[in-house]
């Protein structure tokens, strides 16, 4: 019998911890399981149409690919051709992937097989061993490497041994490409050649690291996934070619990175020296930075069969519970202070969560925290790569990342839920109308404007359509069984026979902590009736609550009452003492006021005694510019920037910062500057990528620069497309960063860099744009000195004014006096007769001087009683003491 990949974890193997791995896998997974309802909302001839609808869109994808793009890395889809390294626009880290080795090509192969075509597989895997070379001078991602490239060349090994020993395709193949695997993995290698064990970042495919000629070699830090996100590929690599160097060097790694954990939270850093060991970045989540070496720990379990990988996900797991996850969001917390929040905003990588969390078989906050992401992507298409807690964008682009399809696939094979049916038919709604150009699909690159860019990664490909193609097809429709393989990040395809191979590395040992807490699922495996006993809607019933989350889709009722709608679950916490506990007092209100909105399930009313201010609905960012003052430029050439959260505040300085521009080297400016003299007493430009915003800032603030310019490295950027944003740190006190910062779009920063080519002496002038140097400036006001008075109908109506109350502006050389008065038959006879009089004196004094003013105020605007105030308008002509305020 096979292993479901999608169910290994959720029982955490279905073993009581002390089996072999081998005996826990021969249970069929769906034991473990609801048998899964017949899809009664989507019948099998619909889901038949969507699917043949991915395949056709894989089809515009790959065809487009291979037809404008091979032997290039990856598809530029607006321009139809191929994104060769080297040829086109540095894009600083997102370029890592590319190593000349036609990338989508290899990160594609099992993809074929999945979707049964079988021909076209076999004519990729003739290509990729007679044309791709592994040997580029060309400095590459160690992580991106290893994930995409030699978990492709691995996964396309599995699927063609596996039709080769069917004995009816690909008798030709030699295990030709396990061969270009084991050599790729020989290259990745001198990466782990450090003190701790840690891998450096990035690798010359030709030259290493240590080599003069490799033009890496000098980082020092690396993040938390790219350390630990290399166990699946090299021990697979190691036991199917029998050399162990992979695995132990994969293994060493994360040994690094357990013991190194936070001891009293349990959770990890960010970012990670690769030489001491000490954390870089300190801010502790589920996504960018940390994502997958989580779900490494959990799948290495499931591929190897090594108890310590489960121990110490559990341990993590726990951890991530208590402090990250507060359902429906998962949030950011400091490692060694985990009750402190670190940001207010939340990265799109982490909608893998929900799937490893089904992994577990933790189902109700893996469905809690899809419905808050699907949420999301109804407001805003797709999912921003970043969005706010209140879920407003953060970042606006979308490079068509699978990990929120992955979680919707899981959750259905978990669930058999139709729901997740239709949210995987609106992701490919959403595709063909929102990304699909003649040339394949292109990034979003920015959900607001929906504008896109130049991109297509390879992922797309390897991961998209595998997860879309594999929700609406069942069992008997897929060219091999699913259980017997395992899921890599990239989605490659891994055999789990491979735990039995061979015995795990010596010294592999994990001590338990006391107070680690075993639950439901550390070594049970659960089904859907024990979680949730005769109740076969309970994945409804959870997601009910967030349903309008974000405010899309609910009808507006007009009431009273406020209904206010929180996430009250799992708390141990009643609901007033919660909304006690945020500083708000509560009073109860009566029933029937709540009238038929009383139903609603989730929604407290209550009435608020304490003052709440609400967050603005959007940060206000203040336009910087960076304009180009020396010859031949004198300041006609103004570039729109954005400004930093941190670093001098330019909104401060009366006459802005200028000063002459020069090119940081290293352009990204995130290793040792090779032109620090030249930099001192200039204004530095930076290549965005690399490395923080802050780490950039202070190694130039370092070298003197007086200010620094980062220009994007997204190309076609532009801030015509694209909303300006304001940079922010690296989650640590950025208090030390002085001098002022601000960012290009990659449109204007191409201007600034080709004046600097043909110029090379270019002075610049950083300032807010309403401050700009050539503007003219506003005419000062005109102060005129104005008494109100709010006169009675009678009094005006002759003149033609509206009828009434009015106000009439009396002008005078004497002190400003605004006086303000009401017909009330309350007020004393007295008092109007005295103010009648004085108004009398006045109107006559004006008739000579001929300059009285009248007009009409709103009905009943008036003060019940005089009230004097100062009153400033203007005048475009200070000769027009008259001209109407």
């Amino acid at each position: 019998m096979g292993v479901n990949p999608f169910f290994l974890g959720l029982g955490s193997q279905c073993s009581n911890g002390y089996g072999t791995m081998l005996r826990a896998l021969v249970l069929t997974s769906y034991l473990c399981w609801t048998h899964g309802m017949e899809n009664q909302s989507m019948t099998p001839e619909e889901k038949t149409t969507i699917r043949d609808q991915i395949v056709e869109m894989f089809d515009h994808a790959y065809g487009s690919y291979m037809k404008y793009a091979y032997p290039a890395d990856e598809l530029m889809p607006l321009s139809c051709r191929g994104r060769v390294r080297g040829l086109e626009p540095n894009r600083g880290d997102i370029d890592d992937p590319l190593g000349k080795f036609s990338l989508t090509l290899i990160d594609t192969l099992d993809t074929l097989v999945v979707l049964n075509k079988l021909d076209e597989f076999e004519d990729a895997v003739r290509k990729a061993v007679k044309e791709v070379r592994l040997d580029n001078d060309v400095v590459v991602s160690v992580f991106e490497t290893n994930i995409r490239v030699l978990g492709g060349l691995l996964g396309g090994h599995v699927m063609a041994d596996m039709l080769r020993q069917r004995g009816d395709r690909m008798l030709w193949y030699r295990d030709e490409l396990l061969h270009m695997a084991k050599e790729l993995g020989h290259r990745l290698l001198p990466a782990f050649n450090t003190t701790s064990g840690l891998p450096y970042p990035r690798v010359n495919l030709k030259y290493g690291v240590q080599n003069p000629l490799s033009r890496t070699g000098t980082e020092s830090d690396t993040c938390t996934a790219c350390a630990g996100t290399m166990i699946l590929e090299f021990a697979a690599l190691s036991r199917l070619s029998g050399e162990t160097v992979f695995e132990e060097h994969a293994r060493k790694a994360l040994d690094v990175l357990w013991e190194k954990r936070q001891r009293g939270s349990d959770l990890v850093g960010t970012v990670i020296n690769i030489h001491n060991g000490d954390w870089v970045r300190r801010d502790s989540g589920v996504g960018a930075g940390i994502d997958s070496y989580y779900e490494y720990l959990m799948k290495a379990y499931i591929l190897l069969g090594d108890n310590v990988y489960l121990e110490r996900f559990n341990t993590h797991y726990t951890a991530i519970m208590k402090y990250i996850s507060q359902p429906p969001l998962l949030l950011n917390v400091h490692m060694h202070n985990p009750t402190v929040s670190v940001r207010s905003w939340m990265d799109s990588l982490l909608a893998f969560f929900p799937g490893l969390q089904v992994l577990r078989g933790d189902l109700k906050p893996a469905i809690e925290t899809h419905e808050m992401l699907y949420q999301v992507t109804k407001q805003h298409k797709f999912l921003p790569e970043a969005f706010t807690t209140e879920f407003r964008v953060h970042w606006g682009q979308h490079p068509l990342r699978p990990e929120f399809a992955e979680s919707t696939y899981y959750l259905y094979k978990a669930t058999g839920d139709p729901y997740y049916l239709r949210v995987g038919q609106s992701i490919v709604e959403k595709l063909n109308a929102h990304a699909r150009v003649p040339c394949g699909f292109a990034a979003v690159q920015d959900v607001r404007t929906g504008t896109h860019e130049d991109r297509m990664d390879s992922f797309f490909l390897a991961e998209m359509f595998k997860y879309l193609y594999l929700l609406f097809s069942e069992k008997d429709q897929l060219p091999f069984d699913m259980d017997d393989y395992i899921f890599t990040t990239e989605a490659h395809l891994l055999p789990v026979a491979l735990s039995t191979t061979q015995p795990p590395c010596r010294g592999n040992s994990t001590e338990s902590p006391s107070s680690q807490e075993e639950d439901l699922f550390t070594y049970s495996c659960p089904s859907t009736q024990t979680l949730f006993p005769n109740n076969p809607s309970f994945a409804k019933t959870i997601r009910d609550s967030y349903k309008y989350l974000t405010g899309v889709g609910r009808a507006f009722h007009a009431s009273p009452v406020r209904g206010i709608e929180l996430p009250l679950h799992d708390n141990r916490i009643e609901p007033v003492e919660f909304l006690k506990s945020m500083g708000i007092s509560l009073t109860p209100l009566n029933e029937a006021a709540m009238g038929s909105q009383a139903e609603h399930k989730g929604v407290f009313r209550v009435k608020l005694v304490a003052e709440v201010s609400s967050s603005p609905e959007e940060e206000e960012v203040v336009p910087l510019i960076v304009q180009l003052i020396s010859p031949p430029f004198l300041g006609r050439t103004v570039l729109t920037a954005g400004p930093a959260k941190f670093g001098l505040d330019l909104t401060k300085q009366e006459h802005g910062v200028k000063g002459t521009v020069v090119k940081a080297s290293p352009y990204t400016a995130c290793g040792p500057l090779e032109n620090r003299e030249q930099v001192k007493g200039h204004i530095a430009v930076a290549l965005r990528g690399d490395c923080m915003f802050a780490a950039k800032a202070r190694r130039l603030q370092e070298a003197g620069a007086l200010g620094i310019i980062f220009i994007d490295h997204r190309e076609g950027s532009s801030s015509e497309e694209t909303p300006l944003f304001q940079m922010v740190g690296d989650g640590d006190s950025t208090g030390d960063v002085t001098v002022p910062l601000v960012f290009l779009f990659s449109r204007e920063g191409s201007v600034l860099t080709t004046a600097l080519e043909e110029h090379h002496n270019v002075d610049v002038l950083l300032l807010p744009r309403e401050r700009q140097l050539g503007h003219d400036k506003a005419e000062k006001p005109v102060a005129l000195n104005i008494k109100f008075r709010l006169a009675d109908e009678g009094e005006v109506e002759e003149e033609g004014s509206a009828r009434g109350p009015t106000l009439k502006f009396v002008l005078e050389k004497g002190k400003v006096l605004l006086e303000e008065e009401e017909e009330e038959e309350e007020e004393v006879e007295e008092e109007e007769e005295e103010e009648e009089e004085e108004v009398e004196e006045k109107e006559e004094e004006e008739e000579q001087q001929g300059s009285s003013l009248h007009c009409t105020s709103a009905p009943g605007g008036g003060s019940t009683e005089p009230s004097c105030a100062e009153v400033q308008t203007s005048s475009s002509d200070p000769s027009a003491p008259d001209a109407e305020p």
